[in-house]
């Protein structure tokens, strides 16, 4: 927590845009030492994440999306605030544990692990593939080491390969009604900036990062609608059924972000436009005008949702919100209304998911506000999220953002082009 021993919205003041100490307070001070080192299996190595609020340990099994998600985090850090000896070693820790026993016979990934590296439950999504994509790239520009460089491009080319290649992938449904989703198109594009960053540019990457965002634009963005669609049918369309209907706010938020960061590195304001316009129509979507907060599904016609946790407020949406609104208001003429945006997620956040107490977020409130789950982790909420927003947020908000919290002039910090529309 922070030094005040209050939530870090205590101070803020609704002034965010002015303190970027605060996210660097909340990550360095009240995230990171609530996960770290007691997230470290010492015993049977890799990162555990079931624990209540306290920091207690309720359950040891083991994600397999938290070992490349947290090992990335720690190598992002290593990178681009300080080259901490601890930060790499326990991130090697998680690599060592995924890649000694989280490898399927068919080249994939397991999803689900005892803690001492038996498989439990492996989806057919490949989504781990990517983290351990990501990890691997951080690992290669933290060492040097040919291996990691080889199994980043490995593991991007099988979650390509596997989401992108027709019939490959068992399907969620008969095909009665073929249908497709955002998720796979969106973490190829951030993967894939990932592997530019920390392995440099390539064709193959970088042609990736295009098509997805394409396919986005021309399949799950609705300009008629004003809105960005969650899954879409075989030519792109709208269907008229629950699955078919359903809005993720926060995926729609997270992907427009990628999307303008994309715009900032290739310098195409179109880019850019398009991802404001996602950001736009999904906060007028998600954000809760009653109670605050961002809904985490609504249904495109406003017709009933049949998700029972559609109402509920997830950390995650937050986060990424928090990322997309302040990255607007860096990118659009009308600074100051992204801006109230900005202030309000940061706000009504740090109120509700902040735990002055015992440091962290809680991942899963009620409508109101009012805490659903005291747990801190488990198999979905590690040390991913919340810490790459206050890390992205502290970056976007430094006196030089060029740098970021970086050291000057050591090319660790993601470049951010300052760049305003007309």
């Amino acid at each position: 927590m922070a030094e005040s021993g209050k939530p870090v919205s205590a101070s803020a003041g609704g002034r965010w845009h002015q303190h970027p100490i605060l996210f660097r307070q909340a990550l360095l001070d009240d995230v990171l030492p609530f996960w770290f080192p007691r997230c470290v299996d010492e015993v049977h190595g890799g990162f555990l994440t079931g624990f209540d609020r306290d920091g207690t340990l309720v359950d040891s099994d083991k994600s397999v999306w938290a070992q490349g998600r947290m090992a990335w985090l720690l190598l992002t850090l290593y990178h681009r605030i300080e080259a901490r000896a601890e930060w790499k070693a326990w991130a090697e820790r998680g690599l060592d544990f995924l890649n000694r026993h989280c490898l399927d016979s068919d080249g994939r990934l397991f999803f689900h692990m005892t803690q001492e590296g038996e498989p439990i439950r492996k989806r057919r999504y490949a989504y781990s593939e990517a983290f351990a994509s990501i990890a691997s790239a951080a690992h290669y520009a933290a060492t040097q080491e040919g291996e990691s460089a080889d199994r980043a491009l490995q593991w991007f080319r099988r979650f390509t390969q596997w989401h992108f290649t027709p019939g490959l992938m068992p399907s969620k449904f008969l095909g009665t009604r073929p249908v497709e989703g955002l998720g796979p198109y969106m973490i190829a594009i951030v993967t894939g900036q990932e592997l530019r960053r920390y392995l440099g540019n390539q064709d193959e990457v970088q042609g990736w990062i295009d098509r997805c965002i394409e396919t986005i634009a021309s399949r799950f963005v609705k300009e008629d609608e004003r809105v960005v669609m969650e899954t879409v049918g075989e030519s792109g369309q709208i269907l008229d059924h629950f699955d078919g209907r359903l809005l993720n706010p926060g995926h729609a938020i997270e992907a427009a972000w990628f999307i303008m960061e994309e715009g900032q590195f290739q310098r195409d304001d179109d880019l850019i436009k398009l991802g404001i316009r996602m950001v736009d129509w999904m906060w007028e979507r998600g954000w809760d005008k009653e109670w605050g907060g961002l809904f985490y599904y609504r249904d495109v016609w406003g017709k009933p949702i049949q998700e029972y946790w559609h109402e509920m407020k997830f950390w995650w949406p937050h986060n990424e919100a928090m990322i997309a609104t302040l990255m607007a208001a860096r990118l659009d003429s009308d600074s100051s209304r992204w801006l109230g945006r900005f202030h309000a997620v940061c706000d009504w956040s740090f109120e509700h998911f902040g735990d002055p107490d015992y440091g962290e977020w809680f991942g899963y409130l009620r409508r109101d506000g009012t805490v659903s789950s005291p747990l801190k982790g488990g198999l979905w909420k590690s040390c991913f999220h919340l810490p790459r927003a206050l890390l992205r947020c502290w970056e976007l908000l430094a006196d030089d953002p060029g740098q970021g919290p970086g050291k000057p002039g050591d090319g660790s910090a993601r470049v951010v082009i300052p760049v305003t529309l007309s």
